[in-house]
């Protein structure tokens, strides 16, 4: 188990591949932990030093008893790549990641190479707002199968929900305990409040490094309006669709996630001449 303390917390990261391979950090969702990237994580160490991070209130990482904002994880992050001694990184995140990695991008954009957001988007509209209010509501219950039917459906497409409902029913057996477990539901309030006053609208003219933009086009949390705006106020940015997949992109379609991440990162742009 690897251990960094940051506030006289612990928090818990992993990494994986050659170390002389490019750095690549991974950015949680929101109700992620580092065990949902071990997935992909054989395809990536083949071409990155793989490191993924517990947010605080997150997986393994200390739970915190009082409210915050985003910016503690922006602070736990330039002290985690100081402490592994890491001057320059790739970052890759989705959803509250995604935020998480674009304030850290804008703050400290002389650490950041390249950036893909996945899912995210430039602020907390009130559309994402309200629904984060009413996971907290559903947490409040510590009902789990009422916290499960507000947070869990809605982040995959329709589609592949019902092709695949059986696994669905069996994850769901596997999250009751954990959606009905007031710590769990305490850390995810936090986590959702601390995303509250998310806005990078006036600071996106700021940003100078290669972006990578993903839209899941069947997202019913972050839709693609929320991309598109990222894309037209952010320098050097390039946008992606994926076709039928919902917020849980990298899960619907495993390919096309490790796909975009090693061909941003690794491939460099080319001039073409004539």
């Amino acid at each position: 188990m690897s251990i960094f303390k940051y506030q006289d917390k612990d928090i818990f990261y992993l990494i994986d591949g050659e170390e002389s391979n490019p750095k690549l950090l991974i950015l949680n969702g929101i109700m992620m932990s580092t065990s949902s990237w071990i997935p992909f994580i054989d395809t990536l160490k083949e071409h990155f030093c793989v490191i993924r991070l517990d947010f605080f209130d997150q997986g393994q990482s200390s739970k915190l008893d009082y409210s915050y904002t985003q910016d503690i994880q922006i602070g736990l992050i330039k002290s985690f790549l100081d402490y592994l001694q890491i001057e320059k990184v790739n970052i890759a995140g989705i959803s509250y990641g995604g935020e998480v990695a674009l304030l850290f991008a804008i703050t400290h954009q002389d650490r950041v190479n390249r950036l893909i957001l996945f899912n995210s988007g430039a602020y907390t509209n009130p559309w994402l707002k309200d629904i984060g209010d009413g996971w907290i509501k559903a947490g409040k219950t510590r009902n789990g199968e009422l916290y499960y039917k507000t947070t869990i459906p809605v982040i995959y497409s329709a589609k592949y929900y019902e092709e695949k409902i059986d696994w669905m029913r069996n994850r769901e057996k596997v999250l009751l305990p954990i959606f009905s477990n007031e710590v769990f539901l305490d850390a995810m309030e936090r986590l959702t409040r601390s995303a509250e006053s998310f806005d990078t609208r006036e600071r996106l003219c700021e940003l100078n490094l290669p972006v990578l933009i993903v839209t899941a086009d069947q997202d019913n949390l972050t839709p693609k309006k929320d991309q598109e705006y990222l894309y037209k106020n952010i320098k050097n940015s390039k946008w992606v669709i994926i076709p039928e997949v919902g917020h849980a992109s990298m899960y619907e379609n495993p390919v096309m996630f490790t796909t975009l991440i090693t061909g941003f990162f690794l491939i460099k742009d080319i001039e073409y001449k004539i």
